[in-house]
């Protein structure tokens, strides 16, 4: 469920035991704990650690750091620069971790985002409110043969608010179970409407039907209130100064509560994995019985 790393610093040399025992573990539905892993933000950046900085329509503040697109934030000029100028800080630290943390050749640094807003207390549509249990799909972004997401999360949190900064999450049952039992409600795929999206600039890139999968499975879960209250969960509580990784679209998570946290994203290819079989393109392959890209 959890595998603690005792990594304390962003450019530290990792030797091959650990690399081993994290990506197994990251593979198999692990969630990579690092307890003493701090971004420590400067004196001018403790600033943006208050919900002001956000405009409010979305969840998150971003960045993209092949463009240096600030988005959702309030901030304007110098103070958006600076504000980009720490997201990015934290980005390229997090690539530069994950890289030499796990054996793959090529890790693709996705969007970096920044989350000054509680938790707790945000209204959402409910395939919208991550305090429910999902895998991550993303409607716009295809991962059509089965591209990872993996997810790094930071809680920048100050020091000092203790228990009142952690970050609460749950994390449910492994992925196979979970999709074992969600599969006969996964909606059928049409080619035809993943064409147009792509057409319409809707999605970037065209669906695949693993992809319209992952969506349902997504939907479904969230939906489910039975399931969401009966289903195996465990609590995870992240303090301040810690730091966790883990492959979003396989393990079932929810958070449901904490602010300030920094996330890097990333995507890579299915053959990249050490145990491909693991993935949830491949899992649903096998227990669905279709080709799904």
């Amino acid at each position: 469920m959890i595998e603690t790393l005792d990594i304390t610093g962003w450019h530290d040399a990792i030797d091959g035991a650990t690399r081993d025992r994290a990506v197994h573990a990251l593979e198999r539905g692990a969630v990579l704990f690092f307890p003493r892993l701090r971004f420590d933000l400067g004196n001018d950046e403790v600033r943006f650690l208050d919900p002001a900085v956000s405009n409010g329509k979305a969840k998150n503040i971003s960045l993209n750091p092949a463009t240096g697109k600030l988005q959702a934030t309030s901030l304007a000029g110098a103070d958006a620069a600076a504000l980009g100028a720490m997201i990015e800080c934290f980005g390229a630290s997090a690539t530069k971790l994950v890289e030499e943390l796990l054996p793959y050749r090529h890790v693709e640094r996705a969007r970096t985002s920044f989350r000054p807003v509680e938790v707790e207390g945000r209204h959402y549509s409910k395939t919208s409110d991550d305090r429910l249990l999902h895998v991550d799909a993303f409607p716009s972004r295809p991962m059509q043969k089965g591209r990872r997401i993996l997810r790094f999360f930071c809680n920048v949190a100050p020091l000092d608010y203790g228990r009142r900064g952690e970050r609460h999450w749950l994390v449910g049952q492994d992925f196979e179970n979970f999709a074992q039992a969600f599969l006969p409600r996964a909606k059928t795929h049409t080619p035809g409407k993943s064409w147009l999206w792509e057409k319409l600039g809707v999605t970037h890139g065209r669906r695949s039907r693993y992809d319209e999968m992952m969506l349902s499975l997504h939907d479904a879960a969230k939906l489910d209130d039975a399931f969401q209250k009966n289903c195996p969960k465990t609590a995870l509580d992240f303090p301040p100064g810690s730091c966790w990784l883990v492959y979003t679209d396989q393990v079932l998570h929810a958070a449901l509560g904490g602010a300030f946290a920094l996330e890097q994203t990333f995507h890579l290819d299915l053959a990249q994995m050490v145990e491909p079989a693991r993935s949830p393109f491949h899992i649903l392959e096998r227990l669905s019985g279709k080709t799904l890209a």
